[in-house]
């Protein structure tokens, strides 16, 4: 079979601008008259339309939330598709409120131009400058720049000069981009599909001409990127992975270099869905096989051998900040990069943009929808390339570790590697990797005493430092692998023994097991500590009545009051570690307080145990190993 390709005739685009500009009522307008509306949406819109006593509101065709239309605002990302005959077009519509600049990086992130979109009557505004920049740091180099609403300013030619050379002034930092303006209005169709005769000294295309010419981007240029997701094999004859074409074009026959590894192979096979394919193009989704036996997984990559992605140990990029928690040096956070996850520390914050002159201030921190530019250390090595060569592998996003939030956008415009392909990778992290030491670190205390906030305060950093961290929580097992166990002391005494069983495993293969458990009696940690062998004690430390003016779950008024019997601290005792490695007061105490002092007990344990390994070696162990 010929090859599967996007369509080259595609546009895709991106409509951004500030609130009540409008933005929906301009794609409405768009839509309608360039017949993108099936009947049924027609007819759904007119119904809507009736609620508002008018005939036919155009801006609710993209405002499809019930709270987008009861508020006039757009608030989530409105993808629309439509065709003429020169082009076919895909709309991300996004939000123009400040409060949701993180849904305008979305439907950027993939666009090729972006129609931003002006009240004559306001000009241009912060939130059209910082549509701007985002527009810009996204890689769009195509803008047109909709100046609607003409008709509420008498199509006034000198309002339309004014803001065109406001905007002209703004823009002279954002290299590369061409802009398109075009005078407008999109309640009445003026120069939205047909020229207006109202508008006389505009002597322009109409906007929809203007989107039919502009050059849609070639999908098909670059190197070959395929990362992997997953790993397809439905019997032992068939090994093929599952995955989207980032980039270039995969070839049956092809010769690519799998990564890490550095081992070079060939496509035998491109499979979609019961097609056999010949190549493919960017975006295609697809199985492939090679005639060689390779070791993959998930976050893995097939490249082209001689334009090879840069295997980084660090990364500096421009972060697009999403969270209400400001972003600080030193700060742990998981990166997602096309199919991986891994973790990186926020080792420097360089500088951020100032929206309205584009000129950069020297800062520590970045707080919700300011754009900087960060230095990220990563736990292990990254195969990416910078931005402006590949907006796939050259963007990440952040992640907090322990809400899964998404706090932040990053694009990659320097990336620094330590690692040659195939070869051994000697960098801190992969060496740590390597002698890494299984241990269990068992977190008791109350409900409520703060356990879990510290447990995964605790597996982020050590993430961040490259070591393997398995989190094992009281809660979820009982949903799990205790849901038969009652609260009784020989069934608690049970719970505890398989959580140490484990533990234990995870422990002998180089985990570090964080265990966070109430685990009230004394006897049964010490025979856990027994079991597991490699093990610090953590308390918790906290006041009873500390812990019920806490009380997140509302578990001990329920136990007050009698619905909960045989709960540890009311009706049921606990017993307190009597000498536990660390203690963590967390009345008195911050959590990074705390966090630190279990870091610093863990790295001081696994460094001295490797140490104790490497003297327990003899020399003729390391002749003998040598010499195979």
């Amino acid at each position: 079979m010929s090859c599967i390709a996007s369509d080259k005739t595609l546009l895709r685009f991106v409509t951004a601008g500030s609130v009540d500009d409008g933005k929906s009522t301009l794609i409405g307008r768009l839509l309608y008259e360039a017949n993108g509306i099936y009947e049924d949406q027609l007819t759904s819109l007119r119904k809507a339309s009736l609620l508002r006593n008018v005939e036919l509101d155009l801006s609710l065709l993209t405002d499809g939330l019930r709270s987008e239309r009861e508020q006039g605002i757009t608030i989530d990302v409105a993808y629309r598709y439509f065709s003429t005959s020169k082009k076919k077009f895909i709309i991300a519509d996004v939000p123009g409120h400040e409060q949701y600049t993180r849904n305008m990086a979305t439907g950027a992130s993939t666009a090729e131009l972006a129609l931003l979109v002006v009240d004559a009557r306001k000009g241009i505004l912060e939130q059209t400058r910082r549509h701007s920049l985002i527009a810009w740091l996204l890689g769009i180099r195509q803008i047109i720049v909709a100046v609607n609403k003409l008709d509420l300013v008498s199509f006034d030619e000198q309002v339309f000069r004014a803001i065109h050379e406001e905007f002209n002034r703004f823009a002279q930092s954002l290299d590369g981009v061409r802009f398109h303006f075009v005078p407008l209005s999109a309640l009445q169709g003026d120069n939205v599909t047909t020229a207006s005769d109202r508008m006389p000294w505009y002597k322009g295309p109409c906007l929809l001409n203007l989107l039919e010419t502009v050059p849609a981007q070639l999908q098909d240029n670059g190197p070959l990127r395929f990362p992997v997701q997953a790993v397809i094999r439905p019997s032992q004859d068939f090994r093929g992975y599952a995955g989207q074409v980032a980039s270039g074009m995969v070839r049956v026959g092809q010769e690519v270099v799998a990564l890490p590894s550095g081992q070079r192979t060939r496509v035998k096979e491109l499979l979609f869905h019961t097609q056999t394919l010949e190549c493919a193009y960017p975006g295609r989704s697809l199985v492939l096989t090679t005639t060689d036996h390779i070791d993959l997984g998930r976050g893995d990559m097939l490249a082209t051998p001689d334009h090879l992605p840069v295997i980084a140990t660090s990364v500096t990029a421009r972060v697009i900040w999403m969270s209400t928690v400001p972003l600080r040096q030193d700060a742990r956070y998981l990166v997602k990069h096309t199919t991986k996850m891994i973790c990186g520390r926020v080792s420097r914050v360089r500088n951020k943009i100032e929206i309205s002159s584009l000129g950069t201030l020297e800062t520590d921190s970045l707080v919700s929808n300011e754009i900087g530019e960060v230095q990220i250390d990563l736990q292990s090595p990254l195969l990416c390339d910078l931005y402006d060569r590949n907006r796939v592998t050259g963007s990440f996003v952040l992640i907090d570790p322990v809400n899964n939030d998404t706090v932040g956008a990053g694009m990659i415009v320097e990336a620094v590697s330590t690692a040659a392909i195939g070869g051994p990778d000697r960098s801190a992290n992969a060496i740590g990797l390597a002698n890494q030491q299984g241990l269990t670190i068992w977190f008791t205390g109350l409900s409520a005493s703060g356990k879990t906030t510290i447990c995964q305060a605790v597996a982020t950093e050590l993430l961040a430092r490259g070591l393997r961290v398995e989190v094992i929580d009281g809660d979820m097992i009982r949903n799990h692998l205790c849901k038969d166990l009652g609260y009784s002391k020989p069934d608690r005494d049970e719970n505890i023994r398989r959580i140490a069983f484990i533990a234990q495993l995870l422990t002998r293969n180089g985990i570090v097991v964080l265990v966070s458990a109430i685990s009230p009696y004394r006897e049964a940690r010490d025979a856990a500590r027994r079991t597991i062998g490699n093990f610090l004690e953590v308390h918790v430390d906290a006041q009873l009545a500390v812990c019920e003016l806490r009380d997140p779950k509302e578990l001990y008024r329920k136990a007050r009051s009698g619905e909960i019997r045989a709960f540890t601290g009311i009706d049921d005792p606990y017993e307190p570690p009597l000498k536990p490695e660390i203690a963590c007061d967390t009345e008195h105490e911050s959590v990074t307080q705390n966090c630190s002092k279990v870091v610093e007990a863990a790295l001081r344990h696994l460094a001295s145990r490797v140490s104790q390994q490497a003297s327990d070696v003899k020399p003729s162990d390391l002749v003998a190993s040598a010499a195979r």
